[in-house]
């Protein structure tokens, strides 16, 4: 009998409720008692707010408390998804920060994500949309566990439940809106994903290994989780771009989708076709699929292709922030853009290719290796359409988009803006040709740096058009000609092991990268793993791919076309980074021109308002290689370089849009083969040697990644330690140590620090004592206390504690930039932190002896013996280091030199 008042509801309530949670012998937890009852009071509530008999159902779900992306109820009126339900045990109480257990604290950082999410533990009731409080929470009068029918309500408790009911999905009016909801709501399908791989669901298991054979061969669970979720989420967004319901579901919108987008269509049906999948997810799937529904893109977009420019940057930071940092996706401003295309538009017309049309030049291929959201593509139809359209008129811009479709190449490893980049390009199609048929995109799932010789596996008729795109992409990097490669690469400067066949090569193939790697009779070779980041293997795969650089039958490649353009924006690292001379060596043997943009001229780290890209800290540059049919190899390209205005980035963004390469402001670079790429020096500075001319050997300082192992006492790293070895809580013990990549409390590590033995079993194992602690030189005025654990240093550079001792002295000095005041050098007696010279900026350590005995000078003999022949008399190692100490330690030296050294030269004269 239906409930006439909220009195006779809550009274009901209470009485059902008490002799469940007041019998001792009760199977399972209390809040499972609360589930029946409660669900006998929503449906009640409901017909009070007035809303039809038997409208509102409750889909309890099977109890299992290790999950943490499932509610225990959901909520359907009229058969649509409205919301769920989260029980808690009596006394918990509804207002999920106050939460002290762990799980319900993960939990509620997973279910935040909601749009519609009630919490009650019986005793109270909250509502809760996309993690903020919706009106206050509401108290019951009485104690559900205790009042029995004498459990009354506020009659605040009704407006809370009709609200939570009658819900619907706020539909956002703009593209940063949805950027932010869909992100959220990928964000709890990818934690849903996770769950259910670590719970070993049968679906999802082998479809994440045919994913793997098919895409992504070195994905864990974790990055398979994140491309699952971008991919339905992106699929689904495209769907709604092409006005497909998703009433029916994933599958039908999938099938729909397929007409006229077969690979993201092939992709949402592959991925959510198994019913058991669905079951599954069914948590964040029926939420996507009910919000984004609502969804009408022409709305929010109101049809300009503009409309989708950031919509990935938004979505990535509410999605994953550091998922953008750690993939290097930073989105290149359009004024950069339109400057890189231009100056390759002018290039191309030039003496050195003589193509008049530019891009539009029915033999230039153009790729993008790393399309994004498509940007660089974008700029370049654009490009296309005006000088088709200044030439021939406009009436020839659609036969030129049509043809210029079928020379542009994009290839992206990451789903959601590779889906960008679809809706952006098409739109762009249809403003530039108006009317359908469109053209057909070459764009690519794969990664660019995979190996192209893969043997395909095959995955069944379900799969074929995955399979066949990716057949296509690896015909394209092994076979087909490309004439110009544009756009930003990532940047990872830890990217070791993550530069596919480019950095590992394959079998019978060497590795492409390995011609980049300095000789062993250069000296240089501690400078070589600055080679190891995303960028460069983009680099060297651009310019194998263009010019042919290192081309020859154990390749495999059949590059005929050994001429083009490389226009990249990257950071500027290789430009004058010793560990890149073999690279620049390269560039000037296989190219005729090299220009180089300076967009950083203020240095590392510089305030954030004169940044190309915000958040980036380092130097940036664009550099444009270009190489012509007769290039000759003995001859080293024309080098010219341009620094761009200091201050604001909008007026580096007005300086580049007046950028010529025939500009007079052009200087002449260095010539020289192993040169940086800076410009030429003049008069006797230019004669002065290197400090890295001095010197046998340096390394960079110790990098220890982890704050706390460095502390002003003794006192404090024991208790820190102690700390850390005493946690029992796996995840708590985990935090403390903060594990990266090189070191983690498994981690059992061999090779000892100087006289500082390591422990031969892992941190998680050892109940010692910390490893006494030692003098440290942290900063050029800061001494302070290590733990010299190689287990605790993730970059502890051994060969630097295997020269210490007493009689070691260390001169450090900038490695990223010129310092602008002070001294030009520091000096240490204790080992020093890699920031040792100045904090936040990298530098080097350069040892005055190359063994603990102090027997083995690392100033070059050769340096030695010419200077002892100059002086007739025995010059010493220390001679040296005193003498460049009394010359570039002093405050003078760096104001003298100012004027006449380049606000990136690291490496003094």
């Amino acid at each position: 009998m239906a409930a006439k008042t909220i009195e006779d509801a809550v009274s009901s309530f209470g009485a059902s409720v008490k002799p469940k949670l007041s019998n001792i012998a009760i199977v399972g937890s209390p809040e499972d008692q609360l589930r029946g009852p409660l669900d006998v009071l929503l449906r009640a509530l409901a017909e009070l707010a007035e809303l039809p008999p038997n409208s509102v159902h409750l889909v309890g779900e099977t109890v299992q408390s290790d999950l943490k992306t499932r509610p225990d109820f959901a909520v359907t009126v009229f058969k649509a998804l409205v919301g769920f339900i989260e029980v808690k045990a009596p006394g918990k109480g509804a207002d999920p920060r106050k939460f002290n257990d762990q799980h319900d604290r993960e939990q509620w950082e997973k279910l935040k994500s909601l749009p519609n999410l009630l919490y009650t533990d019986g005793n109270s009731f909250s509502l809760w949309r996309d993690g903020k409080l919706a009106g206050s929470i509401v108290h019951l009068e009485g104690n559900v566990e205790s009042a029995g029918a004498k459990l009354s309500a506020p009659t605040t408790l009704l407006p809370l439940i009709s609200d939570f009911l009658r819900w619907t999905p706020i539909v956002p009016k703009t593209a940063k809106q949805l950027a932010e909801v869909s992100a959220r709501l990928c964000r709890l399908l990818r934690d849903e994903v996770v769950e259910q791989l670590e719970r070993k669901a049968s679906g999802l298991t082998g479809l994440a290994e045919d994913w793997r054979k098919l895409l992504f061969p070195q994905a864990d669970d974790a990055q398979f989780a994140d491309g699952y979720a971008q991919a339905v989420t992106f699929g689904l967004l495209v769907a709604r771009a092409r006005d497909i319901s998703l009433e029916n579901g994933t599958e039908a919108a999938a099938q729909e989708l397929r007409k006229s987008n077969s690979l993201i269509g092939t992709a949402l049906r592959v991925l959510t076709e198994d019913s058991s999948n669905q079951e599954a997810l069914k948590t964040s799937l029926g939420t996507l699929t009910r919000v984004l529904n609502e969804v009408n893109w022409h709305t929010i977009s109101k049809d300009k292709p503009e409309a989708w420019l950031y919509f990935y940057e938004n979505f990535l930071e509410v999605y994953d922030n550091k998922l953008r940092k750690r993939t290097g996706s930073y989105y290149t401003p359009p004024e950069v853009v339109s400057a890189m295309v231009n100056l390759v538009d002018e290039c191309l017309r030039g003496p050195l290719f003589e193509r008049a049309n530019g891009f539009a030049a029915s033999d230039v291929v153009v790729a993008d290796p790393a399309v994004g959201t498509g940007t660089f593509l974008l700029g370049v139809l654009r490009r296309i359409a005006l000088t088709v359209a200044d030439d021939q008129g406009p009436g020839a811009v659609r036969g030129a988009i049509e043809n210029a479709a079928k020379r542009l190449i994009g290839f992206e490893l990451q789903f959601g803006p590779f889906a960008v980049a679809q809706l952006r390009l098409i739109a762009e199609l249809q403003a530039l040709m108006g009317k359908p048929p469109l053209p057909e995109l070459r764009l690519f799932i794969t990664d660019t740096l995979g190996n192209p010789f893969i043997e395909e596996e095959k995955l069944g008729h379900t799969y074929e058009p995955i399979a066949l795109s990716r057949r296509a992409a690896n015909k394209v990097k092994k076979d087909e000609p490309i004439t110009v490669v544009i756009g930003n690469p990532p940047y990872d400067n830890r990217a070791g092991g993550l530069g596919g066949w480019i950095e590992s090569g394959s079998a019978g193939r060497p590795a492409p990268l390995s011609r980049w790697v300095p000789p062993r009779e250069w000296g240089i070779g501690a400078h070589a793993h600055h080679l190891k980041n995303l960028y460069i293997y983009f680099w060297r795969w651009a310019t194998l791919k263009v010019f042919g650089a290192g081309w020859n039958e154990s390749t495999g490649l059949a590059t005929e076309d050994r001429q083009g353009v490389v226009c990249f924006i990257t950071v500027a690292g290789f430009l004058n980074g010793p560990g890149f001379q073999k690279m620049r060596e390269d560039l000037r043997r296989d190219c005729n021109e090299i220009w180089v943009i300076d967009c950083s001229p203020e240095g590392h780290q510089p305030d954030v308002p004169t940044r190309i890209f915000q958040d980036v800290q380092q130097p940036v540059c664009i550099v444009l290689a270009a190489r012509s049919a007769a290039k000759d190899a003995s001859v080293p390209a024309r080098l010219r370089y341009i620094t761009l205005p200091e201050g604001k980035r909008e007026n580096k963004f007005s300086a580049l849009e007046k950028l010529s390469l025939n500009d007079p402001t052009w200087k002449n670079g260095a010539a020289n083969w192993r040169e940086p790429f800076l410009p030429q020096q003049s008069g006797e500075w230019a004669t002065f040697p290197s400090l890295l001319d001095f010197s046998v050997w340096s390394s960079p300082g110790v990098k220890t990644h982890r704050t706390w192992v460095i502390a002003p006492d003794v006192q404090t790293l024991n208790r820190r330690w102690d700390v850390l070895r005493n946690e029992q809580d796996p995840e708590r013990k985990k935090d403390l140590f903060h594990p990266d990549r090189d070191r983690s409390l498994d981690r059992v590590v061999n090779r000892d620090l100087g006289s500082h033995h390591v422990r031969p079993i892992t941190v998680a194992q050892d109940q010692g004592s910390v490893v006494p602690p030692t003098r440290y030189a942290f900063r050029s005025f800061d001494r302070q206390w290590i733990v010299p654990d190689h287990r605790l240093i993730s970059q502890a550079r051994p060969e630097l504690w295997a020269q210490d001792s007493p009689k070691q002295l260390y001169m450090t000095y900038l490695e990223a930039q010129s310092p602008e005041n002070g001294p030009a050098v520091s000096y240490a007696s204790l080992p020093p932190d890699n920031d040792h010279y100045k904090g936040s900026f990298a530098g080097r350590a350069v040892p005055l002896w190359r063994d603990r005995a102090a027997t083995q000078p690392n100033i070059k003999p050769a340096l030695l013996a010419h200077l002892a022949n100059i002086y007739a008399r025995q010059v010493k190692a220390e001679d040296v280091m005193a003498y460049l100490a009394a010359v570039m330690a002093h405050p003078g030296f760096t104001a003298r030199s100012r004027p006449i050294w380049s606000a990136r030269v690291c490496v003094f004269h």
